[in-house]
């Protein structure tokens, strides 16, 4: 009888996944569209997540909280084809992503330092939420935006979003991911 228990405790248990938005390869780390992968990292820092596997075409890493399973990933692909990855675990977890899933990305709309939690909307331009949104065929689910702000003096979009950060403007930007880590947090619990 307590084994019958203890299963159907566990199977009560969520799945919840967060991707976080980047691309591969050291020569993008730094830059202001990895800033969800950043997040990503910072928060498996957080959860003790120290293992990473490649899986639905991305770096996933998986832990237990208080409320179930929490798995955290990084598309390998590029990002205008991080919907193939998502769509891959959202899939493989049998996740609602209404529910389940939380998109963390860099924001141009957003002034450097604004971080935001919403739950659907369009993909204002954003490749990578483009991507999941016609691989899921639906809006519905939360993202976690970072402000990242416009470019100046008419640099274009492309350039200013993946320079690469140093000094100051690193430092700052970690600032935005130490927020985006302590809101998927509470999107969490």
């Amino acid at each position: 009888m307590g084994g019958l228990k203890q299963s159907y405790n566990q199977d009560m248990q969520t799945t919840k996944l967060i991707v976080g938005l980047g691309n591969p390869g050291a020569e993008y780390a730094q830059t202001r569209h990895n800033c969800g992968f950043m997040a990503v990292d910072a928060l498996a820092g957080k959860l003790g997540v120290n293992y990473w596997k490649s899986d639905c075409q991305a770096e996933v890493g998986r832990t237990q909280d208080s409320t179930g399973e929490v798995v955290l990933a990084k598309p390998q692909t590029f990002m205008n084809l991080s919907g193939q990855a998502v769509k891959g675990l959202v899939k493989k977890f049998a996740l609602d992503p209404a529910r389940d899933l939380l998109v963390i990305q860099d924001e141009l709309d957003l002034e450097p330092g604004t971080v935001r939690l919403k739950q659907g909307g369009g993909h204002a331009g954003h490749n990578g939420l483009r991507s999941i949104i016609d691989c899921l065929g639906s809006k519905d689910f939360a993202r976690l935006r970072v402000g990242i702000g416009h470019p100046q003096d008419g640099m274009p979009v492309d350039i200013y979003v993946l320079q690469r950060l140093k000094g100051d403007k690193l430092s700052e930007q970690q600032d935005h991911v130490a927020e985006a880590v302590r809101l998927a947090s509470q999107w969490l619990a």
